[in-house]
């Protein structure tokens, strides 16, 4: 008999690790100890060399579901005797390294007890297990124990505490384990922030009276507040927009069950399992016309042809649209562009303007969490648009080469940030745009705290080249305060390096192709990039192609307003076929022909190519959000091809010119012509996405290349990709984004990517040779 030690490192707290080794360590006759640490979870115990490595195998083959093993390693140390086998739970000063579980949806077990009658937590409204409920929202501390959480505020009550130590138990080491004796209490507040009630009972009827009475109430949830109101309720669905400010935005839909989503929307195989899934995240999907009993209030998604549906994430949202059983509008709690509210006092201060009640209860949130949103294409791609509850934080499959503490602070938009540690990377939740004060505060927050769990500071901070972006300014700040170094990297090529590494390319013999297509960027040059093509080649990238350059006026107003984006992209068209003057009044026509003129800043940007051909089809002039002209012709598009199918023998491209720049004004002119000519709007539509899916083609023939990566925000496109998955699927190899968003989500991990592997921008080379001369 000789002692082994075990260290395993992943997602292996908070998922139930540490009672399936003590269960397995029982079945096996085994003696020894347990227990997690800031580095993962540590064994040790008795056994023959043959014993201790079958325990080994038998560990990694039968994991909890929900864990993640990144690391394993099993080595002989000096005896020590044990006399049976513990889980220990001690002080930690072992370097903080293991990764952080995601919140899980609740499980189905947990569901079953919440519905029987005979059962203790009979509609107990946080009713969780080990396999179950909230874990990267409450955490404070490593490693993952309950005096870490939030949940150690709620002292364990006597029968909890026995299950809490039964073997035998699903909640054997649950560290969120709770009942209505001891657990979590609901609060229920009217707008004079008078306390009405904290009965759980009383107010979960009430929940469903105040819904029924076209109220709109906030609810405390997982990650943060949500707005829910009656999705069947025409004028509270448009009094939630005027009082949110958000006139066109897209609402979720929370639905009961899976059987009455069926019933409304069209439902893949993929898009169930990932309803059900125990992410959880927001789908969209595509309504049943015409389906019976689809009662759903105009005005939830205007100008769309597919609706953001989720099912409940929690026992209390559960519980609420159960009750009420019909679906519920489920929308961040916030003013449109500010970050969702999570916190009690923010929310009684703030969210009084938009509900007229709101239930909080008194388990705080320390990592607000918004939901997490994904779209499965046609061709059952998957799409995350989102990534957030569920999802986050993420560690990818990526070993970087350098143990320096690196820091990647990401974009302006639809920002994250990445720490690689250890020999571990982490990808944070979607943090939103930092644009405005709170959110700027909120991603502030989120990376002290993930400094604060992780015991470290920078060494080295990666950001974007735009001084103008909060998350450049915060890492220059950052890098004063602790004295780090700070490395820049172009917004393009952080793109292409995450896409490049998430298919672990990084080191490929053959030439890739990077299609890197967006909305902004500031490149080498100075100017707004955003039609890119780079070749990455023995760790070096070049941008090789580009859309012809256009003006970019009036700062955020062509980014706002496609038929700004219109008279921009159509101004080196000759002749001009079409007349803009019209959307314009004589005022605005004259001062944005003179910036025209004068303009010295550029751009190549596909995406405000897809809001100028919006604005030249008469789809929209001026957008309410972020990407609504381009999806709004998305949806023209598709309405072609569900008549047509993939059918098209006409680009505006031409297949017999030898690019070396792509000619922007003759896509815009030709597009001009069909509409001159009486062409339909989808048929131009759709001949636009096919003109890009053409245009691949022409470019990677050109610089002869078969691999070929695509990122950018205009690839959460579903009819794009499906169009080149059908049309190159057989011809090229294609690469998209696995666990990340093409937009600047992964714009972080590719920051860190980029200066971790040592990537050469011979773009930014050239360019500097350029000026030199």
């Amino acid at each position: 008999m000789e002692t082994y030690h075990i260290h395993m490192n992943g997602i292996v707290q908070g998922v139930g690790f540490r009672p399936f080794i003590y269960k397995l360590a029982l079945e096996m006759n085994l003696n020894g100890y347990i227990k997690n640490q800031g580095d993962g979870i540590h064994i040790e115990l008795n056994a023959s060399k043959e014993k201790a490595n079958l325990f080994f195998t038998r560990i990694k083959n039968e994991a909890p579901a929900q864990s993640r093993i990144i690391s394993s390693q099993l080595h002989h140390v000096e005896y020590k005797e044990f006399t049976d086998f513990s889980i220990l739970v001690e002080g930690d000063s072992q370097t903080k390294r293991v990764l952080l579980s995601p919140d899980k949806t609740i499980c189905k077990e947990c569901k079953t007890e919440l519905y029987d009658v005979d059962n203790r937590r009979y509609r107990y409204p946080f009713i969780t297990c080990t396999q179950c409920g909230p874990r990267y929202s409450i955490i404070g501390l490593l490693p993952y124990e309950r005096y870490n959480t939030t949940m150690d505020a709620f002292h364990i009550c006597e029968i909890c505490a026995k299950e809490y130590n039964t073997v035998e138990d699903r909640r054997f080491f649950s560290q969120t384990n709770s009942c209505p004796a001891c657990g979590i209490k609901l609060t229920l507040w009217n707008k004079d922030r008078k306390a009405i009630s904290t009965d759980s009972n009383y107010i979960l009827e009430q929940i469903k009276y105040l819904l029924q009475e076209g109220n709109i109430i906030a609810v405390k949830g997982i990650g943060g507040y949500h707005l829910l109101c009656d999705a069947t309720n025409a004028s509270t669905v448009k009094q939630l927009r005027q009082l949110k400010h958000r006139p066109s935005k897209p609402f979720a839909v929370l639905y009961p069950n899976i059987k009455m989503i069926s019933d409304h929307f069209i439902l893949s195989a993929k898009e169930w399992t990932t309803l059900e899934s125990e992410e959880s995240p927001i789908v969209l999907l595509k309504p049943i016309q015409n389906a019976e009993s689809y009662s759903l209030a105009p005005g939830i998604a205007p100008g769309l042809n597919r609706l953001g549906i989720m099912l409940p994430c929690s026992p209390l949202l559960e519980l609420i649209v159960n009750d009420f059983s019909k679906p519920l509008i489920a929308t961040s709690a916030n003013i449109s562009g500010s970050p969702m509210i999570y916190k009690d006092e923010d929310a009684l201060d703030q969210l009084f303007d938009v509900a007229s009640f709101i239930i909080s209860h008194d388990r705080n949130i320390l990592m607000p969490v918004d939901d997490s949103v994904v779209q499965l294409s046609d061709s059952n791609q998957e799409i995350i648009l989102r990534r957030a509850r569920g999802y986050a934080p993420a560690f990818l499959h990526y070993t970087p080469l350098s143990n320096q503490s690196i820091l990647a602070t990401g974009a302006f938009l639809k920002s994250s940030f990445t720490l690689s540690l250890y020999g571990n990377v982490f990808v944070s939740q979607f943090l939103g745009s930092s644009s405005g004060y709170d959110a700027q505060v909120m991603y502030k927050d989120t990376i002290i705290h993930w400094m604060n769990l992780y015991e470290t500071v920078p060494e080295l901070i990666i950001t974007d080249l735009h001084p103008g972006y909060f998350s450049h300014q915060y890492s220059l700040e950052l890098a004063k305060q602790f004295n780090s170094e700070v490395s820049f990297v172009q917004h393009h090529e952080a793109h292409f390096a995450a896409v490049l590494a998430e298919n672990n390319l990084l080191d490929s013999a053959d030439p890739i192709l990077g299609v890197i297509w967006d909305g902004t960027g500031l490149g080498h040059d100075g100017n707004i990039w955003g039609g890119e093509f780079f070749k990455y080649e023995n760790h070096e990238m070049l941008r090789s192609y580009h859309f012809d350059y256009f003006p970019s006026i009036a700062g955020d107003k062509i980014a706002l307003e496609p038929r700004v984006a219109a008279i921009c992209v159509a101004h080196d068209v000759w002749p001009s076929l079409i007349d803009l003057e019209e959307k314009f009044t004589k005022i605005e026509w004259e001062v944005f022909q003179r910036l025209l003129q004068t303009s010295s800043l550029h751009s190549s940007s596909v995406g405000r190519i897809f809001d100028a051909v919006a604005s030249l089809l008469d789809i929209m002039d001026i957008q309410t959000y972020e990407g609504e002209a381009a999806m709004r012709l998305q949806v023209l598009a598709e309405s072609y091809v569900e008549e047509h199918g993939f059918e098209m023998d006409e680009a505006y491209f031409n297949a017999d010119s030898h690019y070396y720049r792509i000619p922007t004004a003759s896509l815009i002119q030709g597009i001009q012509q069909d509409m001159l000519k009486g062409k339909s709007k989808k048929f131009i539509a759709a001949k636009f996405h096919y003109s890009l899916v053409y245009l691949l083609d022409i470019v990677a023939t050109n610089m002869n290349i078969h691999k070929i990566c695509f990122s950018g925000g205009v690839f959460q496109n579903g009819l794009l990709l499906d169009w080149i998955e059908k049309k190159y699927s057989h011809k090229y190899r294609l690469f998209f984004h696995q666990r990340l968003p093409a937009n600047d989500e992964n714009i972080s991990f590719g920051q860190m990517v980029f200066v971790d592997h040592k990537i050469k921008s011979l773009s930014d080379v050239l360019i500097k040779e350029e000026l030199y001369i």
